[in-house]
């Protein structure tokens, strides 16, 4: 499966960006798709991830509450809602793909296969 990340951008502290991940393929939905992001210098770590029907959700301590994961199986496509953007959260996000994760994996990088090229998104302060 190829991923194609989009919707990134420059946003002020407060406000809010929708990224896209349109994935390649018509087996989209057999795939657990996730979210991550990494800064330079740092680990790339897990934002959030959503089951293959969408029916579950996971999401990284630092976001929950403020970020929201979604899927259209029909699209081919998941979206990452974030809201109350922090400085903090200035990264590059990868969409991620997997067709074999254990529930206690998925917030594991290596546990996906398959990743996209990321989108750049910075808050300014």
């Amino acid at each position: 499966v190829q991923l194609v990340e989009s919707g990134g951008g420059l946003v002020q502290t407060g406000g809010s960006l929708t990224l896209s991940c349109a994935a390649s393929g018509r087996t989209f939905s057999s795939y657990v798709m996730g979210w991550f992001r990494q800064v330079p210098g740092k680990e790339r770590e897990f934002v959030a991830a959503i089951s293959r029907s969408g029916g579950s959700t996971y999401f990284a301590d630092s976001v929950k509450g403020r970020f929201t994961i979604s899927r259209d199986n029909a699209k081919n496509t998941v979206y990452l809602q974030m809201n109350s953007l922090k400085p903090e959260d200035t990264a590059i996000y990868y969409c991620a793909a997997t067709q074999n994760v254990r529930p206690s994996a998925i917030i594991t990088p290596r546990a996906y296969p398959n990743w996209g090229r990321g989108t750049q998104v910075t808050i300014s302060s």
